[in-house]
């Protein structure tokens, strides 16, 4: 690999075991449920996570919009964090494409809403208003540092919707990052919550794919969901063999992107026009930013760290910056983006 690539950590190419599995998966017609590695790969999903069964599709944008499309209808509301993936990230399919109205809520520094404010969003039954349906949480939270959030907020929400009758649904895109970082076995999270999307490509190095998993009844509807909106591939097996192994093996391995991270994160502390907290890393994202005075603009510097050093970096907007850590990064390539960084702002 030439460049190095710290955008993110769907940047990621596929294992070569993941390559020979996808030259020899066994496959069939998904649409009718005769894909044998699709099948595998939705059970596989779903035991991991305690829930019922499993439903392979395209992306995690496209999971997280069939949990909605399946959980609540037209005119229904659903309660997020306004940093939420779902909100800012997925070109507003939940009102575009389900007709389901978001209410987004301010969130803390791990992402995490408020209970007593997610109470008062609930609304009454009045006519004027849409249907509260659905809550919608993330972990780790992408919008805040990759924040590991606790079961227990999990649980406290679940409490809520118990409460009101409104479904839960997680985007867990990066769950494993999560429960890597605080050391729980992903069901403890994934109890608390009706459906969960995971996300293969992200730091698991899949070319493609996540799955939803739910009750047998939520995936039954799930299907029809992916069906309408295009989702239903064939020969899938192909894509699912990539899979089992991101889900098998490369969830096992996830502690080392975190120690690349916080590698990072402390060498970025100790270079003179970068502002970062070390203490915010917990799984595998780097924020930092530039101060006002460092000696280059922040277009420059993505620049001159292309052009010179070959190393993609990612801008978050104004002097924010974003480095991610995955499988094809180690500690020298850390240390090379480290070395470059201190070059440019000598």
């Amino acid at each position: 690999m030439d460049t190095l690539d710290f955008r993110s950590d769907t940047v990621t190419w596929p294992t070569p075991a993941m390559r020979e599995a996808m030259a020899t998966a066994a496959v069939g017609d998904d649409v009718y449920g005769e894909d044998p590695t699709v099948n595998e790969l939705e059970a596989f999903a779903a035991d991991l996570l305690g829930k019922e069964a499993g439903l392979f599709v395209s992306s995690g944008t496209q999971g997280n919009l069939i949990a909605a499309l399946t959980h609540a209808q037209r005119g229904d509301e659903a309660i997020l964090g306004e940093d939420a993936h779902i909100f800012c990230w997925e070109a507003g399919g939940l009102a575009v494409l389900g007709g389901i109205t978001p209410r987004p809520l301010p969130t803390d520094s791990q992402g995490r809403m408020n209970l007593d404010q997610i109470r008062s969003a609930v609304r009454g039954d009045d006519p004027h208003w849409p249907r509260s349906r659905l809550i919608l949480t993330e972990n780790s939270s992408g919008g805040n540092h990759g924040a590991a959030i606790e079961p227990a907020y999990f649980a406290a929400i679940q409490e809520i919707a118990a409460e009101y009758g409104l479904r839960s649904h997680l985007d867990g895109a990066r769950l494993f990052n999560a429960t890597t970082a605080l050391q729980i076995n992903p069901k403890a999270i994934a109890q608390h919550v009706d459906s969960v999307s995971l996300c293969l490509s992200k730091g698991l190095c899949a070319p493609a794919g996540s799955v939803l998993v739910g009750s047998r009844d939520f995936i039954h509807q799930a299907r029809r969901t992916r069906k309408l909106l295009g989702g239903g591939m064939r020969q899938a097996g192909i894509l699912a063999a990539a899979g089992l192994i991101a889900l098998k093996e490369m969830t096992q391995r996830l502690s080392s992107d975190h120690a690349n991270a916080q590698r990072l994160a402390q060498g970025l502390a100790q270079i003179p026009g970068i502002l970062i907290n070390p203490e915010q890393v917990q799984t595998n994202m780097v924020f930092f930013s530039l101060a006002d005075t460092a000696p280059v603009l922040p277009e420059d510097l993505v620049t001159k760290l292309f052009d010179t050093y070959n190393i993609r970096l990612g801008s978050y907007g104004g002097q924010k910056f974003r480095a991610v850590t995955h499988y094809w990064i180690q500690p020298d390539h850390v240390d090379t983006l480290l070395s470059a960084l201190r070059q440019i702002l000598s």
